[in-house]
């Protein structure tokens, strides 16, 4: 299939951009079927907007709404202190306060020396 440069304008700001050839074989590669409808600078302004809108404590670090099976299903996130190391993180499960919750460093850490004392047992 061939591509072409198509000019579309913005809906935010009404501007014309360009959606370039390699942008159009790049959505098609990943199966977007719908054509941009905002510039580059507004995709940007909008990014930025809804990284900051998520609120919550300083140091949180939040995976999203959609971070589970590659972005495609929402997982109902928890907030929850790592035992291990005190940063705040998200849990796919409620935790319940009577098991200690770890953020995946130091639950991989935590798996590695639990694997390897099975080892020695």
């Amino acid at each position: 299939m061939s591509f072409t440069d198509k000019t579309l304008t913005c809906r935010d700001c009404s501007n014309s951009f360009t959606f370039t050839a390699g942008e159009q074989e790049f959505y098609a590669a990943k199966g977007l079927v719908n054509e941009p409808s905002r510039c580059s600078s507004c995709r940007s302004v909008r990014k930025s907007q809804t990284s900051t809108d998520s609120g919550g404590d300083a140091g949180y670090e939040r995976y999203g709404n959609f971070a589970s099976f590659g972005g495609r299903t929402p997982r109902q996130m928890h907030p929850a202190q790592c035992a291990g190391c005190g940063d705040m993180t998200e849990v796919p499960f409620k935790p319940r306060g009577d098991r200690p919750v770890y953020c995946s460093t130091c639950y991989n850490k935590q798996r590695a020396s639990s694997a390897t004392e099975a080892v020695r047992d």
